[in-house]
């Protein structure tokens, strides 16, 4: 689903400006993101979240794990954050809602997260 592969490039841009664009591109201006860690509305926000991210997992990278799973404007999908080549660090579950155009908000689940 090509929106969910524009959202997780998102996650994965370290230029700024290329990444606010992604956002512009798939994330509705005032959508909120929750998981256990955060609880941000708008893209500027979840801009400021993704840059504080990599900053706590520099070099590491955001990939599907498996299939997307979409129904009526609802999607999951499993994620892993890792080495581009290498075995995940963390591994979430994420639920996301969204438009034709955009996402409106992304639920998200840590299943294992780093100590």
């Amino acid at each position: 689903m090509e929106l969910i592969g524009k959202y997780l490039a998102a996650w994965n841009e370290t230029d700024p400006a290329a990444r606010r664009a992604l956002l512009a591109d798939v994330w509705a201006d005032d959508a909120p993101y929750t998981d256990p860690l955060a609880d941000v509305r708008g893209r500027d926000a979840l801009d400021g979240l993704i840059a504080a991210v990599q900053a706590q997992f520099p070099g590491l990278v955001f990939t599907l794990a498996g299939e997307v799973d979409a129904h009526h404007h609802l999607a999951r999908f499993t994620w892993h954050l890792g080495p581009k080549d290498g075995a995940p660090v963390a591994i979430g579950f994420d639920v996301a809602e969204f438009t034709d155009t955009e996402i409106t908000r992304v639920s998200g689940f840590l299943d294992h997260v780093p100590t």
